[in-house]
């Protein structure tokens, strides 16, 4: 287990409220993403009214998909900082373990905005990982391996792009030798690696697909071929979604922020996601928590 990502928090025991299916290898998780907070807007009390909402969950444990803050990415230090604090302090109130892996606005300083130097031993994702734990890794719970990703690639440009690195890829095949083909597996990435957003009534913004999915999505997911992977869980666009593909769940998880906390994001509102497992079955279903934006 890698403790840095509990905040603190006790060791995982299960919950009970599944009843007779719990001893049968049954459990429930929460994943929720892009919370964005901050001050304004009352950002940090929608995000307490989530947690809490989280915390009357039934659940073992909890999976956050980046975009914690907003934003450390245009941010000088002081003010990144003080996101950090105030976004540490809240995800206190949750009551069972979180997982965490970083977003694109997790990144410190990187933007020019920011007047931050490169030398600045926090630059990057160094802010980050001091807070929150690496920033990729697995776990294991009750015979399922968990998999979390950094798919934020910083350029050249002093941008971004999604794009899962090359010693991510060196460790992703070796853990997954290591795991075995039988164990079924989750992927928990906050930049989508399959996305319907662009599509359908949702604007196609071809520019922007290389900060909208991961450019080597075919790369990472041809690592998992011959292996039993069942779902990837992703944030990133704001947007609840399900897409499947030969028998594996893409599962985009909304927002808590819904608008970046002015109202819902293409029919979104605020929420998160329930998962709930049994045997090699998981399920999923988006949960709203009431927010009402100023």
């Amino acid at each position: 287990m890698e403790r840095r990502a509990f905040l603190g928090t006790a060791a995982i025991a299960p919950f009970t409220s599944l009843g007779a299916d719990a001893a049968s290898g049954a459990f429930r998780f929460i994943h929720f993403t892009d919370t964005h907070i901050q001050p304004e807007l009352r950002g940090s009390v929608g995000t307490k009214d989530c947690f809490a909402a989280i915390n009357r969950e039934p659940h073992d444990f909890a999976i956050c998909g980046g975009d914690t803050v907003m934003d450390a990415f245009e941010q000088p230090h002081e003010k990144a900082k003080a996101l950090f604090d105030l976004y540490g302090a809240t995800v206190r109130d949750l009551a069972k373990p979180v997982y965490t892996v970083p977003g694109n606005h997790d990144v410190f300083g990187v933007s020019a905005k920011s007047g931050v130097a490169p030398s600045d031993p926090l630059y990057g994702k160094k802010f980050y990982e001091d807070r929150l734990g690496a920033r990729y890794g697995s776990f294991d719970y009750q015979g399922w391996h968990f998999i979390r990703l950094d798919s934020v690639f910083i350029t050249p440009q002093k941008t971004y792009e999604g794009r899962v690195d090359d010693e991510q890829l060196a460790w992703l095949k070796r853990d997954l030798e290591k795991t075995g083909r039988r164990t079924p597996l989750v992927v928990v990435t906050h930049i989508p690696l399959a996305t319907a957003f662009g599509t359908f009534p949702f604007p196609d913004l071809p520019e922007l697909r290389p900060v909208l999915t991961v450019t080597n999505a075919r790369q990472v997911l041809g690592l998992f071929e011959g292996y039993n992977l069942k779902a990837v869980l992703q944030g990133h666009t704001h947007i609840a979604e399900r897409v499947e593909h030969r028998g594996v769940q893409y599962l985009t998880s909304g927002a808590v922020c819904g608008n970046w906390w002015k109202g819902a994001h293409y029919g979104t509102k605020e929420g998160y996601a329930v998962l709930t497992v049994r045997g090699e079955e998981i399920s999923w279903e988006y949960r709203t928590y009431g927010w009402k934006a100023v």
